[in-house]
């Protein structure tokens, strides 16, 4: 596996930053509602530990009745627990005949009560607010050995483990767990809608960033909706971006002055070659020459591209190829190629700037002459359908390089001849006029390069295209 496939299978498996907030979010929440029932719990305002209730069972137990049939209280274990934890316990128990039995020190308001609540099935007594601090009670009617028995009573006693267990299994089941799922159901909503809006920003600063390339330069990231968390990672994005910029400013200038001064020195040097006496050593110098202005050109043609906004106008490339091919013929000749034109019609019209296709066609048939082995044929031709093909008899060029050979500054091998300029120049060249570049093998081997261009006529569209960058 690729190191690319590694980091795109990592890349692959990476949570997404929204799941991860949104999630996070969600077991925080959780968490704190664990701790708030919790709490509720152990202070006792989820489940009473201390309750009436607990009494009133404790007391139906122990109900009986005597020989006589008067109601009794029989010492149980839980009654006896029950009066050691309270030495002030009562109760008034009083059946359906309205026998009574009266146990512990029972409070006057409650014992005037008599007969009062016969009627009554279950009932709470107090106090109201502001009234003296008094004890309160508790009556209801259970089921006992002695028959139906109305139970009053005040104290209130600890519960056991079972019964608040089941008290807050009951609260959680009917309360806390309907107001639980709830909260979490729009928690997962109102959170996933707020990070998707608030991550709105990264996602548009992440498709900018997706479309930088060196034929895009000053793109800046957006940092409108971008959050002030990640913002000063965008910021700092974009000062890279500008320091790229200017280091690809500096170096361009540098290339356009060195090819500038190049020209001089390398014009003076082809005068005095030509000045030589004729002979094979002759012959390899100017070849050396042509390759230096070769390259000098190119690195022009480079800057002139970075500038160049001449309108696409009508043109031949029947008549533009012809040139080319009269102008090449004496360098194709001596360095050992025969060179050939041929064209299936003529005209052939497209919308096109004359200088830079010259140029493209023309570095297409010098990388042929440097690469063609030095033997065969050269041959141009025009098809009818716009499109323009350079075709040599060397060793061609191998199918994974295909893609690769238009890349600035890629060469087949590092011992070839040429910077890797001249191919970039004819794609970027042939880019700027809406058309495409490919390689293939030719037909006598070799290979052949084919430049095809889109039907001209539209205006509007060909000056939109001199304007879109190179």
């Amino acid at each position: 596996m690729t190191a690319d496939g590694v980091s795109d299978s990592r890349a692959g498996r990476r949570a997404s930053l929204g799941r991860r907030l949104v999630w996070r979010l969600v077991l925080a929440q959780v968490g704190i509602q664990i701790l708030v029932v919790a709490l509720l719990f152990v202070t006792g305002n989820l489940v009473e530990f201390s309750t009436q209730e607990n009494t009133v069972e404790i007391l139906q137990e122990a109900v009986a009745r005597d020989a006589s049939g008067a109601l009794v209280l029989r010492d149980t274990p839980r009654l006896r627990s029950l009066r050691a934890e309270l030495p002030d316990l009562w109760a008034v128990l009083r059946d359906g005949q309205g026998r009574e039995l009266r146990d512990g020190p029972v409070p006057p308001e409650f014992a005037a009560l008599g007969g009062a609540l016969d009627g009554v099935g279950q009932a709470r007594l107090g106090w109201n607010l502001g009234d003296p601090p008094r004890g309160t009670a508790r009556m209801r009617k259970v089921e006992t050995e002695a028959g139906r028995v109305a139970v009053l009573t005040g104290p209130a006693s600890s519960i056991t483990a079972r019964n608040a267990l089941i008290g807050a299994g009951l609260v959680l089941g009917k309360m806390v767990l309907p107001i639980a799922l709830m909260t979490l159901a729009a928690t997962l909503l109102a959170t996933h809608l707020v990070v998707r809006r608030t991550l709105g920003g990264l996602r548009a600063a992440a498709e900018q960033a997706g479309r930088i390339d060196i034929d895009r330069r000053e793109t800046r990231l957006p940092l409108g909706d971008v959050p002030e968390e990640a913002a000063a990672l965008v910021r700092a994005v974009n000062g890279a971006l500008a320091r790229l910029d200017e280091g690809y400013a500096r170096h361009q200038r540098f290339l356009a002055d060195a090819a500038h001064e190049l020209r001089t020195p390398i014009a003076i040097l082809n005068m005095r070659l030509e000045a030589l006496p004729a002979g094979p050593e002759r012959a390899r110098l100017l070849e050396d020459a042509a390759r230096l202005s070769l390259l000098a050109g190119q690195l022009l043609d480079a800057q002139r591209l970075e500038r160049d906004s001449a309108p696409l106008l009508p043109l031949d490339l029947v008549e533009l190829v012809r040139g080319v091919t009269a102008e090449l013929a004496p360098l194709a000749v001596g360095a050992g190629y025969q060179i050939a034109f041929e064209s299936g019609a003529e005209p052939v019209m497209v919308a096109g700037d004359w200088p830079a296709l010259e140029r493209a066609v023309s570095n297409l048939v010098q990388n042929a002459i440097q690469h063609g082995g030095r033997r065969g044929v050269i041959t141009l031709r025009v098809h009818g359908v716009r499109a323009v093909e350079v075709c040599d008899q060397g060793d061609g060029v191998p199918p994974g390089w295909r893609e690769d050979i238009f890349k600035p500054f890629v060469k087949e091998s590092p011992h070839s001849t040429g910077a890797g300029l001249g191919l970039n120049l004819v794609a970027r060249i042939i880019r700027r006029h809406g058309g495409e570049v490919s390689v293939s093998s030719g037909p006598d081997g070799g290979a052949c390069f084919r430049l095809d261009f889109p039907e001209p006529g539209d205006a509007d569209a060909a000056a939109e295209l001199c304007r879109s960058p190179i």
